[in-house]
């Protein structure tokens, strides 16, 4: 397995300390989405899976405790997968959810074949990969998508170091949709929203690629 910093931090203390810190339930990060931005996870889910058969295979890449595969699930989806780097959020998500495939891995390393899933995922996960890392997971992502590509990522129009609790080297935001359309010519995009927070200037952006 790739080894960098930030998943020295994300693997160790510091990404179990997040994981503590941010536990949540799904009801608790519903709430948590209209304080942000005044709408919920599933209403935008629903605007950009609307025309989505149930029983599509899913994978989230970076899925923690499980909350994103939980709304899917409540939302009717059957067909769901994670991988996520920490242990301790793996064992969590195991206890907290039923007839999701929630494994330990990496997002440099997916242990699945090409084109397996229907829709490969991300959220608030990009923007912890470090830049001259970013290409190797934009790749494990497309490389085991069969059509979609979907994600919710902090959003600038430049790609940038944002400081994240007194460390320089654990957070980026940037453009990712228009990274994956730069890298892979045959990614077009479906929808995109930006949405800003209601408490300050900050904004993120959900996309859904597919392959042409």
């Amino acid at each position: 397995m790739k080894n960098t910093e930030q998943i020295q931090e994300w693997s160790g203390d510091f990404g179990k300390q997040y994981t503590d810190r941010n536990f949540m339930t799904l009801d608790e990060m519903e709430k948590l989405w209209i304080g942000n931005y005044g709408f919920t996870r599933s209403q935008m889910n629903e605007k950009f899976l609307k025309d989505i058969p149930l029983d599509v295979r899913i994978l989230e890449v970076g899925s923690n405790i499980g909350n994103q595969l939980l709304c899917l699930q409540k939302a009717g989806f059957t067909n769901l997968y994670g991988i996520e780097l920490q242990a301790y959020a793996v064992e969590i998500s195991k206890n907290r959810t039923k007839n999701i495939n929630i494994i330990q891995g990496s997002a440099f390393d997916i242990p699945y074949k090409d084109e397996y899933f229907d829709i490969v995922f991300t959220s608030g996960v990009l923007i912890h990969i470090a830049p001259q890392d970013i290409n190797n997971v934009l790749d494990e992502i497309y490389r085991c998508s069969k059509r979609f590509i979907w994600g919710a990522e902090y959003y600038f129009d430049q790609y940038i170091n944002v400081p994240y609790r007194e460390k320089n080297s654990l957070m980026w935001k940037g453009n990712f949709s228009k990274m994956y359309r730069e890298r892979f010519s045959d990614l077009h995009l479906v929808q995109e929203e930006f949405m800003k927070y209601l408490k300050n200037e900050n904004v993120d952006a959900m996309f859904f690629l597919e392959k042409e």
